[in-house]
């Protein structure tokens, strides 16, 4: 029977004992194991119902070579911790432990390495033209240290894949490891190999070449043909989707999952640990600066991008001038002036901003798909930050409650004036009827009339609403504190009652025990006058 899955935490009680087993000795070489077994399931404070589990226990196996015995025992909610426990459930419970601090670490490593990779990448496109030739020996080191990480990077991923599938095996109580490769599995591992395995290449197919192409800006020389100046652009965007790795590494170091007691609250609320619920934390306790860490990094890696894409046209279209017998000087100025880093971080902002001036623009495919997405994150950001500040603005319950409290008293004066005003128009306008004073004075006050009783209309809608908007927050504190009066008060009147109801108790006593006496007396007198009675 497969026990259920545990997640080892520092400072849970919980520990389960094998008991000792007695082996007898007989024809049959019978087993005899004596299980003794007592666990503690801590529940939440504050009345939170504890889950009980059941514990596999393996019997001890006798020296005849009989089979393993699988005993199914629940879990006391009160038991004692009296020894250590041994066995199989101590060892997969360390084995659990350390495979968590493994795959922790395997993923920083590998998220370092992914880094590495793409920082080389970035100074051999940025130096190569000026520092050294494309096909010389210091651009090969450098592919090769790139190659090399890339290479550890694929060792840190099936390293951390397999301590995963161990993860599994033990989570579900050693079951067959080809269980564990589901086809979602595989699928994400052979995608993930995919993406750590790209890298541009192109130098090592022209070593050996003594070629003089510094003027060219990216690297790459004169050989390389445009397709392959293209597949190596490519190839070096493609290498940033390694930060992928960065959302799994926030994963496995948040103190959200490294916290017993989130994980408790969790499980018995059946709450999943993934990402997406950290960056939901994340935003929540810290918005600003999650907000402000990540529109940084995607300004200047946008940025980047951006200009390794049209640096591969700036050479093509100045070769064309040069040999062009009217060159266009301002058209010229603004192909050149996009591969350059300031105005690639300008247009990108602008961009991203979704202002879009229109004195700068992209004139690669590369470069127009880069400003495209970088215009959907500008937007997604937007939302977001909008967001944001509207929480940051939005008033708490207190100052609500202090707010409307306020408008209502300012709209009850101005309803008692507007009604005061319409008693004073009623009665100058009865006044005028009864003087019989000019047509357009009665004219007047009726219009004053209409006009009052406008206004009180107006002011008596907008009291409503006001209302109904306040009625419609729940206030659980005062709601709590209502109840809480409501208790004391029928607390209050049942103690009165129970008072009320023992001194009537008391006197009913009092009342028969006067009735006793008075018929003993009765008979005394009876049996005095009249002695046949006897």
């Amino acid at each position: 029977m497969p026990s259920p899955t545990r997640e080892e935490s520092e400072g849970e009680s919980g520990q389960a004992e094998d008991g000792a087993a007695d082996r007898g000795t007989g024809t049959g070489g019978r087993l005899v194991c004596a299980l003794e077994m007592e666990m503690t399931n801590c529940s939440l404070h504050g009345g939170g119902d504890s889950k009980v589990d059941c514990v596999n226990c393996d019997c001890l196996i006798s020296r005849n070579g009989g089979d393993s015995a699988e005993v199914s025992v629940p879990l006391s909610l009160l038991g004692k911790r009296t020894a250590p426990m041994e066995g199989d459930n101590l060892h997969r419970l360390r084995d659990r432990k350390f495979l968590l601090e493994d795959k922790k670490r395997l993923c920083a490593l590998a998220l370092g390495t992914a880094v590495l990779g793409i920082v080389l990448m970035i100074i051999h496109a940025e130096i190569c033209p000026y520092v050294y030739k494309p096909g010389s020996n210091i651009a090969l080191i450098i592919n090769c240290s790139i190659s090399l990480s890339t290479g550890c990077l694929l060792v840190l991923i099936i390293a951390f894949h397999y301590k995963d599938i161990r993860l599994f095996i033990i989570d579900h109580n050693q079951v067959d490891w080809r269980i564990a490769m589901t086809s979602h599995r595989v699928l994400v591992i052979t995608l993930e190999l995919l993406v750590c395995v790209i890298h541009p290449v192109g130098t090592y197919w022209e070593v050996g070449l003594h070629v003089n192409s510094s003027s060219v800006p990216p690297c790459a020389s004169n050989h390389h043909s445009k397709a392959l100046m293209d597949v190596e652009l490519f190839l070096s965007m493609l290498m940033f989707l390694r930060l992928y790795l960065v959302h799994r590494t926030i994963l496995l170091h948040s103190k959200v999952l490294l916290s017993a007691s989130y994980r408790s609250i969790g499980s018995l609320n059946n709450i999943n640990f993934t990402f997406r619920f950290v960056l939901k934390v994340l935003m929540n306790k810290y918005p600003g600066r999650t907000l402000l860490v990540f529109i940084l990094f995607f300004w200047l890696t946008a940025s980047w991008m951006l200009t390794l894409c049209e640096r591969t046209r700036i050479q093509t279209y100045v070769n064309f001038l040069e040999t062009s017998p009217n060159p266009n000087l301002t058209l010229r100025k603004t192909q050149e002036s996009t591969g350059h880093m300031d105005t690639a971080l300008w247009l990108i902002a602008i961009t991203f901003l979704t202002v879009g001036y229109g004195d700068v623009s992209p004139n690669t495919t590369c470069g127009k798909a880069v400003c495209l997405f970088t215009g959907v994150m500008g937007v997604a950001c937007t939302a977001m930050l909008v967001a944001v500040v509207t929480k940051t603005l939005a008033l708490n319950k207190g100052e609500k409650h202090v707010h409307f409290f306020m408008l209502d008293i300012q709209i009850s004066k101005r309803i008692r004036h507007a009604a005061a005003n319409v008693l004073r128009e009623c009665w100058l306008l009865h006044r005028s009827n009864l003087t019989k004073g000019n047509r357009g004075e009665h004219r007047r006050h009726q219009r004053c009339l209409l006009e009052a009783i406008r206004v009180f209309r107006h002011l008596r809608l907008k009291q409503r609403k006001l209302r109904d908007y306040v009625s419609e927050m729940v206030d659980l504190p005062k709601m709590q504190m209502i109840m809480c009066d409501l208790s004391a008060n029928w607390n209050n009147s049942y103690r009165e009652l129970e008072q009320r109801i023992l001194s009537m108790e008391q006197k009913l006593d009092e009342l028969s025990r006067c009735f006793h006496q008075t018929s003993e007396l009765l008979s005394q007198v009876l049996r005095h006058r009249n002695p046949e009675i006897r």
